[in-house]
């Protein structure tokens, strides 16, 4: 802020401290630090503070980034000067951090960095090993009252970093859009988040015109009566439904981080109304 500026001049005293006072906190790094490691526990590890720390404006923009969601508006209204083209070999390496609340209280985090994916292998992120359970002190729901509570009891965040770019962006509709019981193997509980964006331009009406990042969350109950996560994944799929390559998913993951976000109000009723 340039102190000599005619506007500061003739702004009054109090004003003006409250303007200085907002400047400060706004450039306070280890506000913004503490604001993403509050928001999301996952992001308070070495590695992904180093990757925070690369950010054009270190945690503050990192945090823009990660509160918000790819919106349907073409990612051609963005400026240009500031997007890099689409590369997909560029973005090999993807980091993601995931968090996972019930009922405000943080049950889940994992960070996992994926550095290749295959040009014709479906574009799929396993959080979890096949034998890995965690813990999460929840009660197994016992009967349809319990399931449906559980919608509107689970958070799950998502946020997919690409480390060269130094963008990253939130690809979960915070509260599930389906859950569902599932009795094979053995008695689940089944959760989906989703996030469907516009991912143009192309041919209108094309199969990857709008595309659908799906995350599973499976749980399993243990001997004791409360659940344990066995499953947590994150797909992309096409408007038909069909799982895209790795190399698709990418060019499109490029767009998105480059793209128009949307608005944080609403998120959640608005990602269930795109998934449907």
């Amino acid at each position: 802020m340039d102190m000599d500026s005619p506007w500061l001049r003739f702004c009054p005293r109090l004003r003006l401290l409250r303007l200085l006072r907002l400047y400060s906190l706004a450039s306070d790094e280890t506000l913004w630090t503490n604001i993403c490691n509050s928001t999301w526990p996952s992001t308070d590890t070495p590695r992904i503070r180093h990757v925070i720390s690369s950010f054009p404006k270190g945690p503050r923009s990192f945090f823009s980034d990660s509160v918000t969601n790819p919106d349907t508006i073409s990612t051609t209204t963005t400026n240009s000067s500031t997007s890099s083209p689409v590369n997909p070999d560029r973005t090999s390496r993807l980091i993601s951090a995931v968090d996972i609340y019930h009922q405000k209280r943080h049950v889940f985090s994992k960070v996992v960095e994926t550095e290749s994916f295959g040009n014709r292998s479906p574009f799929r992120v396993e959080l979890l090993d096949p034998e890995d359970t965690v813990p999460a002190r929840i009660p197994h729901p016992v009967d349809e009252r319990m399931m449906l509570e559980l919608g509107d009891r689970f958070t799950l965040s998502w946020i997919l970093i690409d480390p060269i770019r130094r963008r990253a962006m939130n690809l979960s509709s915070y509260k599930p859009v389906i859950v569902e019981r599932r009795w094979l193997p053995g008695e689940q509980v089944h959760m989906r988040y989703g996030w469907v964006f516009y991912s143009g331009p192309g041919k209108e009406g094309s199969a990857t015109e709008y595309v659908k990042f799906g995350i599973s969350v499976t749980w399993e109950e243990c001997q004791c009566g409360v659940m344990h996560v066995t499953g947590v994944s994150l797909d992309l799929e096409d408007m038909y439904g069909n799982q895209m390559s790795g190399k698709e998913s990418l060019a499109i993951i490029q767009k998105g981080m480059a793209g128009i976000r949307g608005s944080v109000k609403g998120r959640e009723e608005e990602g269930r109304r795109r998934y449907e």
